[in-house]
């Protein structure tokens, strides 16, 4: 094993790309649902499919990326040229929310459908060499954990940033087209800015570890034939599905189920600062314990917290806010576990030169999850016979039923599917033993 220590400079760096992913992974999952149905006046159904489209796009498009990345790294020495061609990601963002004046019902989701394909492709040319890094440096398993909480904590500080932000920039409790629009400049601009830093990161890492390659070139999906890759992948679309449908959730469960718009920002807040303290708590422990073992804790912790916000109104707003919390110290787990968890995989592998048909496929999995939270949480409203458009008052009972539903029992079920397909999981146990020797 390489015991090399990473420069905390570099680290820095590279993490700092993490705070403009963390825009885009979290305005869209948080407000486009909500501002499709209710300021577009888009239909349940019809505004999760345009969601969900354009990220079953992503599965095809993604792995394709990989194999570009993969290419680029063989033909250039490096993955810069697609990462800075992922920057243009500011773009689309933008367009996701200037949806034109005379825009809505099926003509405005077609428009977010079309900016969201654009979007997608884009980020996904960031998203993949980005995370290819840890797997391109000669670095070790616990040295991938450390790094990859470098990530964790400013991906945090991203999603918390963009996530209190973006409702107060929309309008806050009454969000309007040009509200969207303005939040979508501000925060695209912060995204672009961020991204950027993080191609600088990614060099400065590449120079201080240098990993000697094997001539052969990239295998296409080589990552699909991999025993280990495939229950940690499927069990990771699982666990990003139920982050997804809860960040989705959150402004339907405040206004229809509490009453409260404005809580909004306290649930998110609550989700994500404690992920934010809790991540070198998960570093640590995955040191004494290993990757696996303190994934399946934290995903059993997150069951035992959607469990609590099932009972919705009645709990009351302290015990639900303090669920929320416990939410997010499960959310940090399973973001920093799994992407630490997958260059360690692609080292297993003995193919190195492949690592960006691995991130590919396995950032396809995240976007399709991103879509599926979204669309999962669409159907829960169609099931209740949500009334797009109309006030809490106008919502019949059965909605309000679902929307508490959605927000608890459904993601606690997802994430015991995510448990069940985690544990065939069997690398874990042998490279942490070699680790520790």
């Amino acid at each position: 094993m390489d015991g090399r220590r990473l420069p905390r400079g570099g680290l820095a760096a590279f993490a700092t790309g993490s705070f403009g992913m963390g825009i885009w992974i979290t305005v869209p999952g948080l407000l486009l649902l909500y501002f499709l149905t209710d300021v577009l006046a888009v239909a349940p159904l019809l505004a999760g499919t345009a969601l969900l489209v354009p990220k079953i796009a992503d599965v095809v498009l993604h792995p394709w990326v990989g194999t570009v990345s993969d290419a680029g790294l063989a033909r250039h020495g490096s993955r810069r040229r697609l990462l800075l061609a992922g920057c243009a990601l500011v773009l689309p963002f933008a367009a996701l929310f200037a949806v034109p004046a005379g825009l809505s019902g099926p003509a405005a989701a077609g428009w977010v459908a079309v900016a969201f394909v654009a979007g997608n492709l884009l980020f996904a040319a960031y998203q993949v060499p980005y995370l290819s890094t840890p797997a391109d440096l000669a670095i070790g398993y616990h040295e991938r954990t450390r790094l990859m909480g470098f990530r964790m904590v400013v991906l945090t500080v991203g999603i918390l940033a963009s996530g209190l932000a973006a409702p107060l920039l929309a309008g806050r409790e009454d969000p309007t087209r040009a509200g969207y629009a303005t939040m979508a400049l501000v925060l695209g601009g912060l995204m672009l800015a961020a991204m950027l830093a993080g191609v600088a990161g990614v060099g400065r890492l590449a120079a201080a570890a240098p990993l000697e390659r094997p001539r052969s070139g990239p295998a296409l999906l080589a990552a699909l034939r991999d025993r280990q890759f495939r229950p940690l992948a499927a069990s990771y679309l699982a666990m990003s599905t139920t982050s997804h449908l809860v960040l989705a959730a959150v402004p339907y469960y405040t206004e229809y189920e509490l009453g409260r718009p404005r809580l909004t920002t306290v649930l998110v807040a609550a989700f994500l600062a404690p992920a934010l303290l809790a991540t070198p708590a998960w570093v640590a422990l995955a040191r004494r314990w290993g990757k696996q073992r303190g994934l399946l804790l934290a995903q059993a912790v997150f069951v035992a917290g959607c469990a609590v916000l099932a009972a919705g109104a009645a709990a009351g707003v302290a015990v639900l806010v303090a669920a929320v919390a416990v939410l997010g110290v499960a959310f940090a787990a399973l973001q920093l576990l799994p992407f630490s968890m997958l260059p360690d995989v692609v080292a297993a592998s003995g193919r190195p030169q492949s690592a960006g048909s691995y991130t590919g496929v396995w950032t396809a999995a995240d976007s399709l999850g991103g879509a599926l939270g979204p669309y999962v949480y669409a159907a829960c409203l169609a099931l209740g016979g949500f009334v797009a458009g109309a006030d809490a008052t106008a919502q019949p009972a059965s909605a309000v039923t679902w929307i508490r539903l959605g927000f608890g029992a459904v993601p606690a079920a997802l994430m015991l599917a995510a448990i069940v397909l985690q544990r065939r999981y069997r690398l874990d146990a042998s490279a942490s033993t070699r680790a520790a020797v």
